[in-house]
Order: C-alpha cells, then sequence, then structure tokens
C-alpha cells in the first residue's frame, strides 16, 4: 500500500474505532490499527461525554515509533525506542558535518542542524523510532539577551551570569519583550526542514529546557557542583526567583507551540537539574512551573489552530516526586536510571507513559553487561509492550562507540520483542 493509501485509510479510523464510553480521561492518546495500519489519536471528551479529535499521527509500516507506545491502552509488538542526546560527539558523522563551526552555529544553521537531527535515523534505521531536533535548552536564555557560549570539553559558560534582583541585568530581562518567534527563527526553520527531510519515516520530537534548569544555568554560569547561587537565589531571594521563574515558563510555552507551528509532533520537557532540589523546594521552584507549560501549552497551541501534541517530562534526580508528575498533566514521564522500573510502574499505576531508563553508563560496558541491564528493564516494565518507551536514562555520552548503542537498541528489539 502506498503512504497516501495508507494516510487516506489512516484518516477513516477514528470513526469506524473509537466511541465516548471507551476512554475514561478528559484527554489522552489511543493507538488504533486496522489491517495493519495503524494511527495515534489526541482527543480530549466535552462536558456532554462527546470525543473531539485533536491529531491523528499517521504511522508507516509497522507504526512502532515513539508515538506508537504514547497509550496505555493498547499492546504492541515491542516498546518504541530513541536515545536522549542521539545526534551528538559519539557519532563519527557528527565532527565531519559540524567540521570547525562552534557549537551554536550548527544550532542557528537550519541545513546542519537537520543533517545532525537526521544522523542517527539514517545510521540505526529501523532500530530507532523517533527524531529529536538538534538545539540546546540555553537557547532561551540567549532569546531573552543573555550570552551563552558553548566552551569546548566544559560545556555551556554564561560569561555574564546573574547575580542578585538589584543585578541592572535581571531588571532588564524582566521588563523586556521577547520575540521568540523572531529570536528561534532558525529553530523552527530546522524542524520544518528535517520534517520534509524525514518524509514520514518516523516522528520528530521538539523541546525546551524546564525554568528550574534554565535559571539554575543562568545565575550560576554554566554548570556547577554545588549550585551555591542557584540556591542562594532560590532561599534569599524567593520571590524573584519565582518572577524569573514564571517568565520562563511563558516563554517555554510560547516555543514550544511554535515548535509544533513549524513540525514537531511531540514536545520534550527538560529538567537537567532537578536533582538539585528538595522534595519541598522541588514543589515549590520545578513542579508549578512545569505544570504551567502543561497547562498552558495546549490552549496556546488551540489559539494557533494547531492540534494538542504528546508531552513528556523529564525531571532527572527527582524519583521523589513520580507520584506528583504522573499527574501535572504529562502524557509521558521520562524516568533517569535511578529510579526501579518495577516500583515507577506501581507509582505510575497507568496514569501515564513512561520512558527510560538504562544507566547510560553501561554502553562503555561488555555484550552481556547491555544484555543483562536490558533483561532488567523490560522485565521491569512489565514486559515492555504497554505503556513504556525504551530510552536512556540520560544522554549518551560522548566517549560511546556507535556499535555499542546499536547493539543495546538491537537487544531492546530482541528481548522485548520476545517477552
Amino acid at each position: 500500500m502506498g503512504e497516501r493509501a495508507k494516510k487516506l485509510a489512516v484518516a477513516g479510523i477514528w470513526d469506524m474505532a473509537l466511541s465516548p464510553r471507551s476512554m475514561p480521561s478528559s484527554k489522552g492518546l489511543i493507538l488504533v490499527a486496522v489491517e495493519g495500519i495503524s494511527a495515534l489519536f489526541a482527543f480530549h471528551s466535552t462536558a456532554d461525554g462527546n470525543l473531539i479529535h485533536d491529531q491523528t499521527l499517521a504511522l508507516p509500516g509497522n507504526a512502532l515509533d515513539v508515538a506508537t507506545c504514547a497509550s496505555d491502552s493498547e499492546k504492541v509488538e515491542r516498546p518504541p525506542c530513541w536515545v536522549m542526546r542521539q545526534a551528538g560527539r559519539y557519532l563519527p558523522e557528527y565532527h565531519e558535518a559540524k567540521g570547525n563551526r562552534d557549537f551554536f552555529q550548527c544550532c542557528r544553521s537550519p541545513e546542519i542542524a537537520s543533517t545532525l537531527t537526521l544522523q542517527p535515523i539514517q545510521r540505526y534505521a529501523g532500530l530507532i523510532d523517533a527524531a529529536i531536533i538538534f538545539s540546546d535548552i540555553l537557547v532561551i536564555p540567549q532569546a531573552m539577551g543573555m550570552v551563552v557560549e558553548m566552551v569546548d570539553k566544559k560545556g555551556p559558560h554564561f560569561p555574564n551570569p546573574l547575580t542578585t534582583p538589584e543585578d541592572p541585568q535581571y531588571q532588564d530581562l524582566m521588563a523586556k519583550q521577547v520575540d521568540v518567534e523572531q529570536e528561534l527563527k532558525y529553530v523552527y526553520e530546522a524542524i520544518t526542514l528535517t520534517r520534509q527531510k524525514l518524509d514520514g519515516r518516523v516522528p520528530l520530537i521538539g523541546f525546551c529546557g524546564a525554568p528550574w534548569t534554565l535559571m539554575s544555568y543562568m545565575v550560576e554560569g554554566g554548570g556547577s557542583k554545588l549550585f551555591t547561587h542557584a540556591k542562594t537565589w532560590v532561599f534569599k531571594y524567593p520571590r524573584a526567583s519565582k518572577n524569573l521563574l514564571q517568565k520562563i515558563a511563558e516563554l517555554c510555552v510560547e516555543y514550544l507551540a511554535l515548535q509544533v507551528v513549524a513540525g514537531a509532533q511531540m514536545i520534550q520537557v527538560f529538567d537537567s537539574w532537578a536533582a538539585e532540589l528538595s522534595p519541598a523546594s522541588f514543589k515549590d521552584f520545578s513542579l508549578p512551573y512545569v505544570r504551567f507549560i502543561s497547562d498552558n501549552l495546549p490552549r496556546r497551541l488551540q489559539e494557533l489552530n494547531q492540534p494538542r501534541v504528546p508531552m513528556t517530562v523529564f525531571a532527572k534526580g527527582a524519583w521523589y516526586a513520580l507520584d506528583a508528575l504522573c499527574n501535572s498533566g504529562y502524557d509521558v514521564v521520562g524516568l533517569d536510571w535511578l529510579q526501579d522500573p518495577a516500583d515507577a510502574v506501581q507509582i505510575a499505576r497507568g496514569r501515564v507513559v513512561l520512558q527510560g531508563n538504562a544507566d547510560p553508563g553501561v554502553l562503555y560496558g561488555e555484550p552481556q553487561a547491555i544484555t543483562t541491564v536490558v533483561e532488567d528493564m523490560v522485565r521491569g516494565f512489565g514486559g515492555g509492550k504497554q505503556g513504556w518507551i525504551a530510552n536512556l536514562g540520560h544522554g549518551i555520552t560522548p566517549g560511546v562507540r556507535p556499535a555499542d548503542l546499536e547493539f543495546y537498541l538491537r537487544e531492546i528489539h530482541r528481548v522485548a520483542g520476545n517477552v
């Protein structure tokens, strides 16, 4: 069957396959398969119990992509797979395409960003089930007017981080009307170009950093071991911190919405520094702002005449907040490798799809070590055929051999496919 015929067939599945009484929640996702053709439907229910179709994701082939598993109401042949930072420095072709360009120069070139996004899809064809746009979470502070540099072998660096609420730069940031559409136009152009090049092979994920993580970078000036500046802000200047977090959250909503307009089919919010907050501080300085995004992004998409898309939140190290994150309005909750999969399944109780969560360090190990981790992970997630997206517990690191990632992906296909 040709691609056009598949899409036409998928378009007719909604009315044929669903009934209002089959779905208990007010919004959600459902996977439907008819004669080998699959589709994922995003929907919401009205007060009178009718289901309103928000979006159809047509899934080519056997529909084994990331979107497939974003419904806990249907089982699949195997879990879909992708990897955080899958487009990156561990790939030799990444360095060839990057050349002598600065990291952020690559982000700002739609052609280069698109090329880098597609590299793992091409190398691991049939093994990776989603692309994630090549970009960086720190483009939002840049759009706000802060200078961010990517220092080789060190990471992101802010030459002039925020110091106190009396810092003129803080006051300027809070007063500035940020034109997210213009400032980050290169990201949207890269997304549109990548969707064209993907041609339906796999869905494309857009993303942003969570407000707490972005604020941490903005006041620390880069990565940190102690986070003394970030802790000073939240405990000494809580009101100013919350004002900044709210402004960042509002920018995140607009940024993600415009990514969807450009062609992103799913989005993920990365709270990379969530582990630096205590449970009480997480409730005050992270959770309300990731919730703001999940509450307001669908609303903003509706204003832009765009469909609701599946949303993922990944709060690294916030194992203590899993229950709260399952109620935070996201469809998928990412787990790092510190969370036991079986325990996470028990806590989630089917409220969300879980994503993760192998220790990225296992990719430095022998094949048997990788197999053992995959077997334990598949077992922990109940066999992997329902409500799970296979991923690492954080991003792949630069020293990994591409062949070892390929072995990891093949083992997920083999082990989960045979359960």
